[in-house]
Formats: C-alpha cells, sequence, structure tokens
C-alpha cells in the first residue's frame, strides 16, 4: 500500500512594509490590500494617549421624522448625524 504524501507549505510570500509612506493615501492603499495579520510580526507596541474634546449628546427623534432625515441624509450622500448637525449649526448662526 502507497504512503500517502503530504504536501509541504512553503512559508507565503509577502510585500514588505514600506519604510516610508509618501502620503496617508498611499498608506491607506497599501493596507486596504495587505492583511495586518501577516505583518504582526513586524510590528512594535506603542502607548499613545488621545484627547477627545467637546462632547457628544443623544437626542430622540420621532420615528416618521427619523425616516424623513434619513432619506434626504441618504439622497445627499451624507450621515444622519452630518446632516442634523449641518441644519443646526444653521439655525443657530
Amino acid at each position: 500500500m502507497p504512503t500517502a504524501s503530504r504536501k509541504i507549505r512553503k512559508p507565503k510570500r509577502r510585500d514588505p512594509i514600506p519604510e516610508h509612506f509618501s502620503s496617508l493615501e498611499e498608506a491607506g492603499t497599501f493596507w486596504d490590500t495587505h492583511d495586518s495579520a501577516e505583518y504582526e510580526d513586524s510590528m512594535q507596541d506603542v502607548e499613545m494617549r488621545v484627547r477627545i474634546r467637546g462632547h457628544r449628546y443623544m437626542i430622540s427623534l420621532d420615528s416618521d421624522l427619523y425616516r424623513k432625515v434619513d432619506s434626504i441624509a441618504k439622497k445627499r450622500g451624507i450621515s444622519i448625524q452630518t446632516l442634523l448637525n449641518m441644519w443646526i449649526q444653521e439655525k443657530a448662526s
């Protein structure tokens, strides 16, 4: 009886991470097309602090009003939050 042969997997070749990206768009394109999990051995832990300015508040909307605003926002290609912030800014100015 012949013995089953095992395929030996070769390590997957990966593109090197560029030393420097010329723009944020170039970095975004690279990471959009590469899996960061494959580069875990090349990454370093970093510590950072984030200062969040301003506050976010939640408000309630009537469901019919919400659907109307949602429809308008979709037609404009923006989020409901962006649309409502624009409208409130216009009225508050």
